[in-house]
């Protein structure tokens, strides 16, 4: 039993960890500047907690089944060579995954609220869940018939790039915002062991070159479902949420409720769970035609997933979402906007520096380029190209801008990078954009746009609230391939000098 109990709370001081740097940014603020504790602060610390206990019990039952399960199964399908059997696994898991993803329940759940029902946030998740699995299955076949990655990212975004240009303003910030947070706590790890296993074991493959891309993938599919679906449900009236919706809705989502409602919230975290276990248990004995092992293992993993999910939205609504909404109105107050734009710089930073999947994909990447890429720079870059994305996305709520030049701006910039940047770096760099915006992040980030827009006359909350994620993962692709250009071409004038 000693195990299991280090086991969690190894765990739990992992999750802990990653809160601290918001903690840290929080706290530094409240005393030396804004030096007033915010009302219903315990109740923000309390939920704070909780957040961390989800997120414990949430990576411990992945670690006791969706995992290990995931990985024996990806390893059998490579080995019997079928690229059809991998392409569905590919799909089946891609969409599996997402619909459990927790940034994503956030943000879908802010987006109903918030828009007074108008996107449905299970029909939200299930076209970003379908398109990653699409993604997955594309990755898939790239990997095995060796593609290179940059014309799919080229092409793609050169597609989202033209529908944000008919896509009605209330959904582009949301659909850019849903692209970023598919790859997180329970989709970086699969994707990016399935992209980097299969290059390992095709001959010819580089594991570097090859075996990354898919995350960036999974990033880019959705902004384009999501932006089609936004044409269909605004595309007759446009919108008139106004500030009032969040501020009536609120109060709604910012306590649980009794017995009942957590049962039947319960029940909403095994509905979401359902997809992988019906995955697993299809693939496993109806295709493959083998026993689980371990299975009251697995069947425990998935108990600590759903309880963990529930106590995970649970301190949102009482942790992150009124610490993200009291600061962006404290810091509202103040004379200046200067304090604004550093509040964002410092989460955007602290927070992306504690990413426990920028950690785990800049060690891949290290071991995979033999001496090219130090992890340590990588996380350095990330964290500044997030730090200056969010810091713009908080400008352009500030000034009222519309997010379509940003946005096209950036993925221009992003394509005219993709050329001139070596080719060791593209797929990486894409990657890395995807991996930037954790379970803790994201929420806190969505509830700081959400309430600089609500308390700024003249902003619309659906229209302006939403964005920020999307600037925090363009600006890391373009810190990451900027830092590899000028490199190589000090490593080539270093080559040519005598």
């Amino acid at each position: 039993m000693a195990e299991p109990f280090r086991d969690f709370a190894y765990a739990l001081l992992h999750a802990l960890r990653n809160l601290m740097p918001i903690i840290l940014v929080v706290v530094a603020f409240q005393a030396l500047l804004l030096r007033h504790w915010p009302e219903g602060g315990l109740a923000m610390a309390g939920g704070l907690l909780i957040v961390a206990l989800g997120v414990a019990l949430f990576l411990r039952g992945l670690e006791l089944s969706i995992f290990p399960v995931g990985k024996r199964l990806a390893n059998q399908f490579t080995r019997r060579g079928s690229m059809p059997l991998l392409m569905l696994f590919g799909f089946a898991m891609g969409f599996s995954a997402v619909v459990a993803e927790p940034a994503l329940i956030a943000v879908a759940e802010q987006a109903k609220e918030i828009s007074s029902g108008r996107i449905d946030a299970l029909t939200l998740r299930l076209i970003v869940a379908t398109s990653v699995g699409l993604v997955m299955a594309l990755g898939v076949f790239r990997v095995i018939l060796g593609h290179p990655l940059h014309w799919y990212m080229i092409i793609g975004y050169v597609l989202v790039v033209m529908i944000t240009f008919f896509a009605p303003e209330e959904i582009v910030g949301l659909a850019y915002d849903s692209g970023g947070v598919t790859t997180n706590i329970v989709t970086v790890p699969l994707i990016a062991a399935l992209g980097i296993g299969l290059a390992s074991s095709i001959q010819g493959r580089n594991p570097l070159i090859d075996g990354f891309g898919l995350v960036a993938l999974a990033v880019m599919v959705p902004m384009i479902s999501v932006q089609l679906y936004g044409i269909l449900v605004f595309g007759d009236t446009a919108s008139a949420v106004g500030n009032a919706v969040l501020i009536d809705t609120q109060a709604k989502v910012d306590a649980p409720g009794g017995m009942l409602a957590m049962i039947l919230e319960l029940f909403a975290m095994l509905r979401d769970v359902l997809p992988i276990i019906l995955v697993i248990l299809f693939f496993q004995y109806l295709i493959l035609k083998r026993p689980m092992a371990n299975p009251l293992r697995v069947a425990t993993g998935f108990a600590l997933v759903i309880v963990g999910l529930y106590a995970f939205v649970i301190g949102l609504k009482l942790g992150l979402f009124p610490i993200g909404r009291n600061m962006a109105g404290q810091l509202i107050a103040l004379d200046s906007w200067l304090w604004v734009y550093l509040f964002a710089f410092c989460i955007g930073f602290a927070t992306t520096m504690a990413e426990p999947a920028l950690l785990a994909v800049g060690q891949q990447a290290e071991e995979a380029a033999a001496g090219k890429i130090q992890g340590s720079v990588i996380r350095l870059l990330v964290a500044l190209g997030v730090a200056i994305g969010i810091t713009l996305g908080v400008h352009r709520i500030i000034s009222g801008d519309s997010i379509h030049h940003y946005i096209i701006g950036g993925y221009l910039l992003v394509i005219v990078l993709t050329f001139l940047a070596p080719r060791y770096i593209v797929a990486l760099a894409f990657d890395l954009g995807g991996v930037t915006t954790s379970e803790v992040t994201v929420p806190l980030v969505t509830a700081l746009g959400i309430g600089l827009a609500s308390q700024i006359e003249g902003r619309n909350v659906l229209i302006d609230g939403f964005g920020l994620i999307a600037f925090a993962s363009i600006f890391p692709i373009v810190t990451v391939m900027g830092y590899a250009i000028l490199m190589d071409r000090v490593a080539k004038t270093r080559d040519k000098t005598p």
